[in-house]
């Protein structure tokens, strides 16, 4: 892992703020996944999805750290790719990248579907697809602009989104505790009359979901690549984005598991379902609407890391080189436009097959987060054994190694076991172990043909 203050990537922009950095990591991941997500995973495990929350919420923490440590030594907008290049090799690397940006892809698509939605609930004027095809024209146009403009409108988004969970968890509180008028307090028997109704195969279940919901968070090491003196920046908003998701995320759905049985329709949606238990009007349109701008956050970072990632592809010839065509903003248009294609194409879908969309996208990328996180601790297991072998000094270090990065791996593998047990985990697994093994044949026999046509004739 070579500390080094110069950036691979220097010809894209350097404007992005640390604060923005930070904001960009909680834009990710609080999205789909928490506010259409959560209801899912109660519907799947009862209140024992908590444990699924915390499972997940430990294992993105040393992901996290790892991801740091590796991000302030080397800041690229390949990220986990570069860095299992470095470790594992080309092929490896390769793979992992065009992984992470399928997955983000196919986000991206559901985050426009679920924000259209939830809006049609409020303002059914037009329909699903057609207000998700107004997102995905706006958030282009948005990622087009300039990492600058980008980066200020996803931390205002953020705050916005902040703001109101925050609000919601102080409401969610006074209405267990009793403390509003006229509305009963429903107490704790939610959660334990039945704790786990679908014992660890419902867990099980339900951490898929979760996953879900956390994946994203890596996209602040991605960022690093863009941020002003990220060799500091990075573990300030690394430690920032972990602790303030693990807060709204577990507590949010401690709110909504008390609130709402596992068999309530509420939970359709959760955020909601709670505001209107606790009578206050309007509210629960208020948060339908922070609910859409959340997601369409999340839409708006995932597009921005899905584009520097298959930048960083192509600038190491593991993609067509015209995607590193950069705009006079410093942005890569090219590699923008191939990122939206899938969600666009969506629109078309939910015009054709409404309603079945969004349920199969929520099916299709919750492992593929786990393949990233594995080889982001494998990856920092092997390059800080490497520094320290040859006496590189880290701009930042992760605590706790070697053993800390067993844990998150002992821990992936242990997901992995009870996934299988599961028959819906199981089928997800074994599609994303064949989807890995598929880009991975292309890569090696594109990594082949290339070395080919460089050989001396």
């Amino acid at each position: 892992m070579k500390s080094t203050q110069a950036r691979p990537q220097g010809h894209l922009g350097h404007n992005m703020k640390p604060r923005q950095l930070t904001m960009m990591g909680l834009g990710s991941a609080i999205g789909a996944g928490l506010f259409l997500g959560s209801g899912a995973g109660i519907q799947a495990a009862g209140p024992a999805v908590l444990i699924s929350y915390l499972v997940a919420g430990t294992l993105i923490i040393l992901v996290m750290w790892a991801l740091g440590e590796m991000a302030a030594a080397n800041p690229n907008s390949g990220a986990f790719s570069v860095y299992a290049e470095r470790a594992l090799g080309k092929t490896a690397g390769a793979t992992i990248g065009w992984l992470w940006w399928l997955q983000l892809v196919v986000v991206i698509a559901a985050e426009a579907l679920g924000a259209a939605g939830l809006l049609f609930t409020v303002w059914p004027v037009l329909p699903v697809w057609a207000l998700a095809l107004i997102f995905m024209m706006l958030f282009t146009a948005i990622n087009l602009a300039g990492v600058r403009n980008f980066g200020e409108f996803e931390f205002w988004f953020a705050i916005l989104k902040v703001v109101a969970i925050v609000l919601f968890l102080v409401i969610g509180a006074a209405l267990l505790l009793g403390l509003l008028p006229d509305v009963a307090s429903p107490g704790l028997a939610n959660l334990t009359s039945d704790f786990a109704p679908a014992g660890l195969g419902g867990i099980a279940a339900a951490l898929f979901v979760v996953i879900f919901a956390f994946g994203g968070t890596e996209i602040v090491s991605v960022a690093a690549a863009e941020t002003e003196d990220p060799e500091h920046s990075v573990g300030k908003a690394i430690r920032t984005v972990v602790w303030r998701i693990l807060v709204f995320y577990i507590g949010s759905v401690l709110v909504i598991a008390a609130v709402l049985p596992a068999t309530s329709e509420s939970l359709a949606s959760p955020f909601a379902g709670v505001l209107d238990a606790a009578r206050i009007p309007g509210a629960a349109t208020a948060i339908t609407l922070v609910a859409v701008v959340a997601l369409l956050s999340a839409l708006n970072a995932n597009l921005y890391g899905a584009s520097r990632m298959v930048y960083s592809l192509a600038e190491r010839g593991e993609a067509p080189g015209f995607l590193t065509r950069l705009s006079g903003a410093n942005v890569p248009m090219l590699a923008v436009a191939v990122s939206v294609a899938f969600g666009f194409a969506a629109t078309v879908l939910e015009l054709l097959f409404p309603e079945r969309i969004l349920p199969a996208l929520f099916q299709l990328v919750g492992s593929t987060c786990l393949v990233v996180w594995g080889s982001a601790l494998v990856s920092q297991l092997i390059l800080r054994r490497r520094a320290d072998r040859d006496g590189t000094a880290l701009p930042l270090r992760m605590k706790g190694f070697p053993a800390l990065t067993y844990v998150g791996l002992v821990l992936l593998g242990l997901i992995f076991a009870v996934g299988f047990s599961a028959e819906d985990s199981r089928i997800q697994l074994f599609s994303t172990f064949a989807l890995i093994a598929g880009i991975a044949a292309a890569c090696a026999v594109g990594a082949r043909l290339t070395a080919r046509r460089h050989q001396p004739k």
